[in-house]
């Protein structure tokens, strides 16, 4: 058997399979979103079904290149991988363009390239390749500071170019960093404990939260008393908390551009603003709901047809999803994606090295991320803050880091055996 023939024996095909269906079930829903009668055929690239199709035919020709090329290259290289996307980054601060408010694209003729999609993949090689490296699994201050000031350089670059939402995008690698023991349950609790209160004081006042907070102190102080230690760390925490809550407002007020605020008023607030930013998501329900149990047919979608929702080949594809495929259309695309994370953990979980497991769960990280998130600004759970469905959504830039992380990962995997 030569070993082209063993990469090819050796790769997962369930996730291969994932892969194509889903990508077919997204062209789908983006000629769907953009269909017109006698409109175009589906190879005319002045259409975004057309230029998808090209994206999933270059797509391809990059996951084949990805399973052809030596293993070694991505471990010997994955910093330099990294050295570049970041350097790209740096770049589109200069000589990017501003799509959207947001300047995170390089124009190449008539076609838009965003390197964060990049960023993601070189940042999780790079976690991997620090991860991997380490002599022992307690990681050092050493290996702590290059590990966090990897996911945090990009994403503070990211942040420079007005995207929060990728900039959220780089935080989901804090499962991967979960997985290898390097954050507990109580940084995670951390973590959701900021998240309820960043909310509670965008719809109370902080003073009141504050309060709250004092009487809690308070309570766990008395139970605590005996305990030496145990009332200063109350107070300090305390301290920290209510330092957080103040600086909320401060942030809302001074560092969100004027449509992430809006877009978070309205889904926090229930501020529906229809003609402004709440046009979107109101739009969004309307047709998710109107598809019912079963959808209006494919091409029957009546808020498809005339354009009522904005960006709804990209950000909100979901839309056409349930409109014209329905509740049950809408479960069959949940139940892939579920079974496509799964199934990308459970091939994490059986790798041979740190490296490839650390890059395994890395790029499960990111996919649910997007998947999650998008669908929640769908149906009004998330603010919404402009990050695609993975392999459904239009896009080149997305569809290509995506594929370059999968079939990374199936190569990786094929190969586990000779990754010790």
């Amino acid at each position: 058997m030569t070993k082209k023939q063993g990469i090819i024996k050796n790769s997962d095909k369930t996730v291969i399979l994932l892969f194509l269906v889903m990508v077919a079930i997204g062209w789908l829903n983006i000629y769907a979103a953009e269909y017109t009668e006698g409109r175009g055929h589906v190879f005319d690239l002045g259409t975004s079904f057309g230029k998808q199709l090209m994206f999933i035919l270059s797509g391809l020709v990059i996951a084949a290149a990805v399973m052809l090329i030596d293993v070694r290259f991505f471990t010997g290289f994955a910093k330099i991988i990294y050295g570049v996307s970041i350097l790209l980054l740096v770049a589109v601060l200069f000589a990017g363009v501003e799509i959207n408010a947001t300047k995170a694209w390089f124009r190449i003729g008539g076609l838009a390239f965003q390197p964060s999609e990049i960023a993601k993949y070189g940042t999780a090689l790079a976690l991997a390749s620090i991860i991997g490296n380490m002599r022992t699994r307690k990681p050092g201050k050493a290996d702590l500071l290059k590990g966090f000031g990897v996911i945090l350089l990009p994403a503070g670059l990211v942040l420079l170019q007005k995207d929060v939402g990728t900039t959220l995008v780089f935080l989901s690698f804090s499962l991967a960093l979960f997985r290898e023991g390097w954050i507990g349950l109580i940084a995670l609790a951390v973590g959701g404990i900021a998240v309820f209160l960043f909310v509670l004081t965008l719809m109370m006042n902080e003073f009141i939260i504050i309060g709250g907070l004092a009487f809690m102190a308070v309570v766990i102080g008395v139970i605590t008393r005996k305990k030496t230690g145990a009332v200063l760390h109350v107070i300090t925490l305390f301290l920290v908390l209510s330092g957080y809550v103040y600086s909320v407002d401060y942030a809302f007020d001074n560092i969100l551009q004027p449509h992430h605020k809006a877009r978070i008023e309205v889904l926090v607030h229930g501020n529906a603003d229809l003609q402004g930013a709440g046009y979107n998501l109101h739009q969004s329900k309307i047709a998710i709901g109107s598809g019912g149990l079963w959808g209006k047919g494919f091409l029957q979608g009546t808020q498809t047809q005339f354009n009522f929702v904005p960006e709804q080949t990209t950000d909100f594809i979901f839309c056409t999803i349930g409109e014209e495929w329905g509740f049950a259309g809408s479960l069959v695309i949940i139940g892939l994606f579920v079974w496509l994370l799964l199934r990308l953990l459970y091939l994490a979980e059986r790798q041979k090295s740190t490296f490839s497991r650390v890059f395994g769960y890395s790029v499960t990280s990111v996919l649910f991320f997007h998947f999650a998130v998008n669908i929640g600004m769908t149906v009004g759970l998330v603010p919404v803050i402009g990050i695609p469905l993975p392999l459904i959504s239009y896009g080149g830039s997305s569809l290509w880091g995506t594929t370059l992380m999968i079939f990374t990962f199936l190569k990786f995997d094929a190969n586990r055996h000779e990754m010790l």
